[in-house]
């Protein structure tokens, strides 16, 4: 199996396509997969639409060695990552009775029958690794299909991100390279932002053909203009004598 290098998170849920409601779980996401050496390809947010879910889903199994998917395991009729997952891996579905009475027991502590519809919470892709939620009914799951991964949690922070670090980070890190992104931002004033672009271009080429690749990117800043030199290094020491070099 390939290590991870490249992820990309998918955002299930028609309210995070509204004005009122705002996917955080994407930037938590972003920084926890950087500092394993994972770089964030791309993020989008799906609506409770199967058939929008699946292209999604599919484009980003196409392009990215991680796919993250936050949302959508509700018992409800929008509970669609499990189902539209499954689906595109080809992996049959089936109830995992101890999940069920886990969902049951957790109903019972506070004196209340579990509905039978929090059965579609157990269920689980074949090959799945169950990934227990502290915080909530609904667990997440851990897939490997070849050499991708893919990965559904909650959507509700609260039980997303003690999840991803309880559980998840160590799963992930075991497939990477064991470095991490290290990221050095010039401050250029007195050019405009294609100026700057000019004058850095001809050093993209090279940068790009070091042993550890740089990547470069130019971003427009209040009265300056940040260009951001990332590197995937396998520590502190080492990512600043590249980036160093390369600007020095």
């Amino acid at each position: 199996m390939r290590p991870l290098r490249s992820a990309e998170v998918i955002a299930v849920g028609s309210e995070l396509l509204t004005a009122s409601r705002l996917d955080t779980n994407s930037l938590f996401l972003a920084g926890r997969l950087r500092a394993i050496g994972i770089q964030l390809r791309a993020k989008a947010v799906v609506g409770d639409r199967a058939d929008d879910l699946d292209a999604v889903l599919r484009a980003a199994l196409g392009r990215s060695d991680l796919v993250v998917l936050t949302g959508g395991l509700v018992p409800t009729d929008d509970d669609l990552t499990r189902p539209v997952v499954a689906a595109a891996l080809e992996r049959p579905l089936s109830e995992d009775p101890a999940i069920s009475e886990a969902i049951r027991e957790r109903f019972a502590r506070r004196a209340m029958t579990m509905p039978e519809i929090n059965r579609r919470q157990a269920m689980v892709p074949q090959g799945a690794t169950v990934l227990p939620n502290a915080n909530g009914t609904a667990p997440g799951l851990y897939l490997e299909a070849g050499d991708h991964v893919v990965v559904l949690l909650p959507g509700p922070p609260r039980e997303l991100e003690p999840m991803f670090d309880a559980v998840v980070r160590d799963h992930l890190r075991a497939r990477t390279t064991g470095t991490r992104l290290y990221t050095r931002v010039v401050r250029v004033f007195g050019r405009s932002e294609s100026h700057t672009e000019e004058a850095v271009q001809p050093f993209y080429a090279r940068w790009a053909a070091r042993p550890l690749p740089i990547e470069a990117t130019i971003l427009a800043a209040r009265g300056a203009i940040d260009l951001h030199l990332t590197v995937n290094a396998p520590d502190e020491i080492t990512a600043a004598g590249v980036l160093g070099s390369a600007v020095g």
